[in-house]
C-alpha cells in the first residue's frame, strides 16, 4: 500500500517534468521562419511583434547604403584617423587629417585643412602604400572635382563586372560592408557565406529581436551571432543593427567579419552610427579594426575612426 501510494505520487510528478522540459526547450517567445529560429524579448512577445514582416523589411533594407551615398550630395568636415600596426600594435604608418568637403552645381571638392602623417603611409607618388588606407579613401576622400553623382539607390548597386586589381577589390568590400547578410559574387570561397537570411545557412545563427533606445531613439534591435560549432565556417561572425521602430531607418550597426580561404584570410571588426541631416540618413561615425593577409603580399594590419559633422 506504500508503495502503490508512492507511484501515485511519482507518476504526476514524472509528467510535470517532462512538460517543463519540453516548455523549456521550446520558449513560447521563439519564432521559427523557415530554418530561421529568432528569440524575441518579452516585450515584444506582449506586443504580438509581427517577425515575418520585420525579417522582410530588414532582409530589404536600403537605408544604410544610402547613407553613405548621401555622401556624394552633401558638404560635410571630417576628422580622419588612419593607423597601419605592427604586429605588437605598435605604430608603423598613421594619417591624421580634418578635411572638408564642398558641393557646387553638381560637383564634389575636398579640401585638406590640418594633415600629419608619419611613416610609409604615401610612396613617392603621394598615393597610399596600404589596402586600409586605399579604401577609407575610396569611402571619404575626394581628388579633383567629382561631378553627375546621385544618392539614388538601384536594383543593382554593386559589381565587379569589367573592374580589376584593387577596384575590384573595392567593390567586393564594399559589398561586404554595405550590404552584409546577401549573397556576394565575385569573391573566391565566400559567395556562399555571406547570404545568412537564406534557410541553408540560418541555422548557423542564433537571431534575437529585443526593443531599446539608441541615442534618445527608439529601436528595434536584431541580432546574430554564429553557433559556436559553426566558427571558422561563415563570413560574418557577428552582427547587431538598431533599427528605428518608426522608420526602420539603421541607426547603428556593429558586425564582426572573418574568414580564412588559404590563399586570403581577413578578421575584421566594424561600427557605424547614424545621424540626420534635414530629412537625410548620413554616417556620423565609423570605426574599423582588422587584419587581411594576401597570398604574395605581407599581413596588413590597420585601425581607422571617421567621424563626420557640419553637414550642409
Amino acid at each position: 500500500m506504500i508503495f502503490a501510494g508512492m507511484i501515485k505520487k511519482i507518476i504526476p510528478l514524472f509528467f510535470i517534468l517532462i512538460v517543463a522540459d519540453v516548455f523549456a526547450q521550446k520558449p513560447a517567445d521563439t519564432v521559427v521562419i523557415g530554418q530561421k529560429v529568432i528569440t524575441l524579448s518579452t516585450v515584444l512577445v506582449n506586443n504580438k511583434f509581427n517577425v515575418p514582416s520585420f525579417i522582410e523589411k530588414i532582409q530589404n533594407d536600403t537605408s544604410f547604403y544610402k547613407a553613405f551615398k548621401n555622401l556624394h550630395v552633401l558638404g560635410y568636415t571630417a576628422y580622419n584617423d588612419i593607423r597601419i600596426l605592427n604586429k605588437d600594435g605598435s605604430s608603423k604608418a598613421s594619417l591624421n587629417s580634418k578635411t572638408k568637403q564642398s558641393v557646387n552645381n553638381g560637383c564634389r571638392t575636398m579640401q585638406t585643412l590640418q594633415q600629419q602623417v608619419t611613416g610609409d603611409m604615401f610612396d613617392a607618388d603621394s598615393n597610399f602604400n596600404y589596402y586600409t588606407a586605399q579604401m577609407y579613401a575610396s569611402l571619404f576622400f575626394t581628388k579633383g572635382a567629382v561631378c553627375g553623382e546621385n544618392n539614388i539607390v538601384g536594383n543593382k548597386e554593386f559589381s565587379t563586372e569589367g573592374k580589376s586589381g584593387i577596384d575590384k577589390h573595392k567593390e567586393q568590400l564594399k559589398m561586404l560592408f554595405f550590404d552584409p547578410g546577401k549573397k556576394i559574387t565575385g569573391i573566391p570561397f565566400v559567395s556562399n557565406k555571406t547570404a545568412v537570411f537564406d534557410d541553408d545557412m540560418a541555422d548557423r545563427y542564433d537571431m534575437n529581436i529585443d526593443m531599446d533606445d539608441y541615442n534618445k531613439t527608439s529601436c528595434y534591435i536584431f541580432t546574430l551571432t554564429v553557433k559556436p560549432e559553426y566558427k571558422g565556417n561563415v563570413v560574418i561572425d557577428e552582427m547587431k543593427t538598431w533599427f528605428n521602430d518608426s522608420t526602420y531607418e539603421v541607426v547603428a550597426r556593429n558586425y564582426s567579419l572573418s574568414y580564412s580561404a588559404g590563399v586570403y584570410d581577413f578578421d575584421v571588426q566594424m561600427e557605424v552610427q547614424m545621424t540626420h541631416y534635414k530629412d537625410l540618413l548620413v554616417p556620423a561615425l565609423m570605426r574599423y579594426t582588422g587584419n587581411w593577409k594576401v597570398l604574395f603580399k605581407g599581413r596588413e594590419r590597420g585601425a581607422f575612426t571617421a567621424t563626420l559633422f557640419d553637414f550642409n
